[in-house]
């Protein structure tokens, strides 16, 4: 019992100090982070914040476009200038982004440097002007999948064209040519362009065009020369890029790095739980699962709740495996651990399905380790494998085998027990079930541990 409560503090305790660690590690990054900058925005007085936004438009750079127009505001800021190149992304988190640059007390320029594609145009609507560098891009805003594939659900369409429409709504742009960016079945004439948008294309701008349009307010060469252009040049510039924990967690709450995470986390501890030993498969577990709830944490999605229910449903799963309890413990540890990984994830629906798949594929290493390695189970602390045989010199009881193919006479009639004598010796014995009178010959045919077994000689 003691090296049981041992194997499960050996696993508890590291997953909860180090899921700990790292959380009072992503504070210390975030907030020291947010600190610095906003004193120095503070002494400075009105500045300009320089944003990028070029990277896939996710969870992560909602967080932190969330903390720089949070350190914009606490500077009392001028300007935030979004620089934007991006192929676009989520369009749950661009609609987040959106939010967030409408109801921020700091304005808001974008300037696209290369391309503002999809939910990068519809962040890039948001900004009360926006301004192009030569070359640029704005627009392609259709809804794909994951594959890259165009979404024709016209209630996904419908959507998603009224959300663009609104955004170009804000500041005074045509919202039929954001619909246009959008509904591939669209048909628009552009008379500034000269052209007409046709059904099944989708429509997309370069910096000359949009400012035809009115979808530019400036085409400029640089954030400098955007910056010169608001008439903000003797403003104190601040640039504020992300941390090393934000990158991370871009990456971490990934949906293909989050599977990638739960199989190995599942399969880490199952292996060191099943076939203790180890060591290297329930460090990797705990890293797993930690590395998601950091990502989660600084993404801004997790809390200390989350990694609570979630050492709660490990415990108890633990605790079933060495205490049975009729699956009560077993059930309530599932729906724990289950419930803190889902209320962790910026999508609970994506998050469940991510976990089903790490499920099934760590059932499966499961499988095969345990099949290699089924000496070293735990099972093995169960299952008394050891035999007491003859050759290795055990001895149940006294052993008749001598007897076997010598004759007797019967002494007592055998019914078919009954009584022998062989030499000076009296043997008790059965027949093969036939009734043997007293006084007839019998031959041992067979001995079986204390049983002897004779038939008449005739």
């Amino acid at each position: 019992m003691q090296t049981k409560r041992w194997r499960i503090a050996a696993v508890i305790w590291p997953l909860l100090m180090l899921v700990s660690m790292l959380l009072v590690t992503a504070g210390g990054l975030a907030t020291g982070g947010k600190a610095a900058h906003g004193a120095e925005g503070s002494e400075l007085g009105p500045a300009v914040y320089v944003v990028p936004v070029k990277q896939t438009v996710e969870s992560g750079l909602k967080s932190f476009l969330e903390r720089a127009y949070k350190e914009a505001a606490e500077a009392k800021a001028e300007r935030v200038i979004l620089v934007i190149n991006t192929f676009g992304g989520e369009v749950t988190s661009a609609e987040e982004i959106g939010e967030l640059i409408r109801k921020s007390s700091v304005p808001t320029t974008a300037y696209v440097e290369g391309k503002a594609v999809s939910a990068g145009t519809y962040i890039a609507l948001n900004a009360q002007n926006i301004v192009m560098e030569p070359g640029s891009t704005i627009g392609a805003a259709a809804v794909v999948n994951g594959s890259g594939d165009l979404i024709d659900n016209p209630k996904v369409v419908s959507f998603w064209v009224k959300t663009m429409k609104e955004a170009a709504e804000l500041n005074g742009r045509d919202p039929d040519i954001a619909a246009a960016m959008v509904d591939p079945g669209a048909t628009l004439p552009l008379p500034d362009l000269k052209q007409v948008k046709q059904s099944g294309q989708i429509l997309t701008l370069t910096a000359d065009e949009a400012l035809k349009v009115g979808y530019a307010e400036y085409k400029a060469e640089s954030v400098d020369d955007a910056i010169k252009w608001l008439g903000l040049e003797n403003r104190e510039r601040i640039e504020l890029n992300p941390s090393i924990a934000e990158k991370l967690a871009s990456w971490l709450v990934n949906p293909i790095v989050m599977t990638v995470l739960f199989i190995l986390g599942i399969a880490g501890i199952a292996i060191e739980l099943f076939v203790p030993g180890f060591g290297v498969p329930g460090i990797v577990g705990i890293l797993s699962f930690g590395l998601y709830f950091f990502g989660h944490y600084i993404a801004g999605f997790a809390g200390m709740e989350s990694v609570v229910l979630f050492i709660v449903g490990i415990a108890l799963l633990l605790i079933e495996v060495f205490v049975p309890s009729w699956g009560i413990l077993g059930i309530l540890g599932s729906a724990s651990l289950i419930a803190g990984v889902l209320t962790a994830a910026s999508n609970p629906m994506t998050a469940f399905i991510s976990l089903v798949i790490a499920l099934v594929a760590a059932a499966v290493i499961l499988y095969f380790v345990v099949r290699k390695y089924k000496d070293r189970g735990i099972w093995n602390k169960f299952i008394l494998r050891e035999k007491l045989t003859t050759e290795q010199g055990y001895l149940s009881a006294e052993t008749k085998e001598d007897l076997l193919g010598q004759e007797g006479i019967a002494i007592t009639p055998l019914r078919p027990a009954g009584t022998i004598q062989i030499g000076d010796n009296r043997i008790d014995v059965v027949t093969s079930g036939e009734f043997i009178a007293s006084g007839k010959t019998v031959k041992v045919i067979k001995t079986e541990g204390t049983w002897v077994v004779v038939r008449e000689v005739l």
